[in-house]
């Protein structure tokens, strides 16, 4: 605490100092909702011990985030416009950090120690303030730690990069955010954003390159503040249909030693400047964001390499292989006109091993295709697995099916759920193939109300349900099995001469979406 002047010791009035418990809990009522019967208690208690303190009058402006601002006067400094002989400032503060200033109106006849009244202020709020801050600390460590679970373990570069820049946003209480992807010349080659409706994001236009504010935060190797842009110099390019901004906070971003990006945050909500806490909170972010964009593009860059050489051994399996089976197919009845005339006989044995050796071929590339399958269903996903269970038996029957999806997202099934739902379908489309003598089949998935919903039906010769069924049937058997493994229910409808339906449902597990949205430039 440090005063403008000072005044002996003497004896104080106890009733003054009591009060402070009241002006406690007005700050904690304050601290909690700033509305304004916290403020009018606050008020109250403030002046009760001015007054009771034997003081003329009061004034204490509090400044101190996470607190919220207010300012409460008393007495004989009700008006701001009066000039009062016994006043006396005080900074109050904690530690390094000023958190109020203090005016008391000491008469010249008192008789009791002024700087131990301000001491008492300065105690109380301290005390408020220090409790605050632990709360806000503790509330920052909670979103920080779910901002980075969030993209932790995202490997799809498009998508890790989109959290990032809605998880940052909702970080730092900003209305808008954008993350950019900086090249090796410093311009911004990618440009995500959040907090823009996707009518906005059009009216805009195209994303920025990296002049003028962009630029020199992209330059700086350190975080920028800025407390209002519209009025910095250094603006450049605000296209016309561009939403108002004012405070901003860059922030860059790098992994293994080198940049690669800078967040951007814009419009501190509900109002006012990003501070020192908001800075060093989006830095520590910043850091997990930075490993999770390598990760991605690690993944990316292997996904690349493995695509590659899947294409190259296809290429050499098929050429050294089926192709030149083909090959000599087509070799071996280059000379058939001619034997047809001379010696038919040989012409139609010719002709007769041609289409066995082409059949050969069939079956040798269904084997290939088949063979690619299972790295196909593990990466597809409950929807690209079906589509592919579907071509598959589309290829191995004379049945036609369709795949019908509604609703269904990534990330609606767990692994496991996924795996056993595609495996109920295979067993059913094979119940298809085997027995039902179908023409046509359905494969079917949809959300709903919580559910998800996989239906594998056709128009086969059907049965009845409810007689009772040999060991040939053991599939029905193994797809209830899977079901009730995963949490759900198998459900089966079949009617002779109509066809068969297998219903299974099991829980949707909980997701959160992205909102991809985009920014202009300030």
């Amino acid at each position: 605490m440090t005063a403008s002047d000072s005044a002996p010791k003497t004896r104080q009035d106890s009733t003054g100092l009591l009060g402070l418990r009241d002006v406690a809990a007005a700050l904690e009522d304050w601290r909690r909702d700033p509305h304004a019967a916290a403020y009018e208690r606050l008020a109250d208690a403030f002046g009760r011990v001015v007054t009771g303190s034997g003081l003329g009058g009061g004034h204490l402006y509090l400044h101190a985030p996470p607190l919220a601002e207010v300012e409460v006067r008393a007495g004989s400094l009700l008006d701001e416009s009066i000039e009062t002989a016994g006043l006396r400032t005080y900074e109050l503060r904690f530690g390094d950090r000023t958190l109020a200033t203090l005016a008391l109106d000491a008469p010249p006849a008192a008789v009791f120690s002024v700087d131990e009244c301000a001491r008492g202020f300065e105690i109380v709020i301290g005390a408020a303030w220090s409790e605050a801050r632990a709360g806000q600390a503790t509330d920052e460590l909670a979103a920080l730690d779910t901002a980075t679970r969030g993209i932790a373990g995202v490997l799809d570069v498009d998508r890790v990069l989109q959290l990032i820049t809605d998880r940052v946003r909702e970080l730092a209480h900003a209305q808008y955010a954008a993350l950019g992807i900086v090249d090796q010349e410093g311009g911004i080659e990618r440009f995500i954003t959040s907090g823009v409706s996707r009518t906005e994001r059009e009216r805009i236009g195209p994303p920025p390159h990296g002049h003028g504010l962009l630029g020199v935060i992209v330059v700086a190797s350190h975080p920028v503040r800025i407390h209002d842009i519209v009025m910095d110099h250094r603006r450049y390019g605000f296209p016309a249909n561009h939403p108002p901004m004012h405070s901003l906070l860059g922030v860059p971003i790098g992994a293994k030693g080198r940049s690669i990006g800078r967040l951007y945050l814009t419009n501190k909500l509900p109002s006012g400047d990003f501070t020192e806490d908001d800075e060093r909170l989006v830095e520590m972010f910043a850091l997990h964001a930075g490993i999770a964009i390598e990760n991605a593009r690690l993944h990316d860059q292997v996904q690349r390499l493995a695509i590659v050489e899947e294409r190259e051994r296809i290429g050499r399996d098929l050429h050294d292989g089926i192709i030149q089976s083909i090959y000599a197919v087509g070799l071996s009845l280059e000379d058939v006109p001619d034997l047809m005339a001379d010696e038919p006989e040989v012409a139609k044995e010719r002709v007769e091993r041609a289409i066995d050796s082409l059949d050969q071929s069939i079956r040798d590339i269904r084997n290939f295709i088949f063979g690619l399958r299972p790295e196909l269903l593990e990466q597809a996903g409950l929807v690209g697995g079906l589509a592919a269970l579907a071509d598959e038996f589309r290829v191995n029957s004379m049945v036609d099916v369709d795949v019908e999806t509604f609703g269904v997202e990534e990330g609606d099934l767990s692994p496991d759920q996924t795996g056993q739902l595609l495996s109920i379908a295979r067993e059913a489309l094979s119940n298809i193939a085997r027995h039902s003598k179908a023409t046509q089949g359905t494969v079917g998935v949809e959300a709903h109300e919580g559910m998800i919903r996989l239906t594998v039906s056709d128009n086969g010769v059907g049965f009845d349900p409810d007689r009772q069924r040999g060991p040939s049937h053991q599939g029905l058997i193994n797809m209830r099995a899977r079901a009730v493994a995963i949490g759900g229910r198998l459900v089966l409808e079949s009617t002779p001469g109509v066809g068969t339906r297998i219903i299974v449902e099991v829980a949707r597990r909980e997701t959160l979406g992205a909102d991809a949205s985009q920014l202009g430039e300030p």
